[in-house]
């Protein structure tokens, strides 16, 4: 039996249909929302690809359903950029060559998004510590490491 539910995602309030083992990236993802930005990757919660804010937390969005979202706000990739200007977060991210294949981008974008907020000024001890969780088989992170340190010095020079 499916559930109605409400969802604030990226800012706006949607009204769904949905089943109840329905995780919350096949419902972002699919027809009502089409937001296609969160990847879905391990579907078991060990790759990252498809994190996203729920209420500000990262998630992996694979292992919550979508019906214990209710009410919640969530924030997808396609949420981050404002018109046509980038978050600082993905516009390091595209500066400092982290995106490669892309796949994990709008994971790790996610994730140090989340990192920034919480830490305006993170080591990069800390920006390896916060990104545990997401993978990447293409940059060997050094390059990912770098543009959420890059990412934090340009907001905190924003604010």
């Amino acid at each position: 039996m499916k559930k109605h539910i409400t969802l604030i995602v990226n800012g706006y309030e949607h009204e769904l249909l949905v089943a109840p083992h329905e995780t919350l990236s096949q419902v972002l993802r699919g027809s009502q929302l089409n937001l296609t930005g969160t990847k879905q990757g391990c579907e078991l919660g060990d790759c990252g690809a498809c994190t996203v804010l729920l209420n500000g937390d990262p998630v992996n969005s694979c292992l919550v359903l979508a019906a214990m979202a209710d009410g919640c706000e969530v924030t997808t990739i396609e949420g981050l950029a404002n018109g046509t200007e980038l978050d600082p977060v993905q516009q390091a991210f595209i500066d400092d060559g982290a995106v490669q294949c892309g796949f994990c981008s709008p994971g790790m974008i996610m994730k140090a998004k989340a990192l920034i907020r919480k830490n305006p000024s993170p080591t990069r001890q800390e920006i390896r510590e916060a990104m545990v969780g997401n993978l990447c088989r293409c940059t060997g992170y050094f390059k990912i490491v770098n543009a959420v340190e890059d990412a934090a010095a340009k907001t905190k020079a924003q604010e």
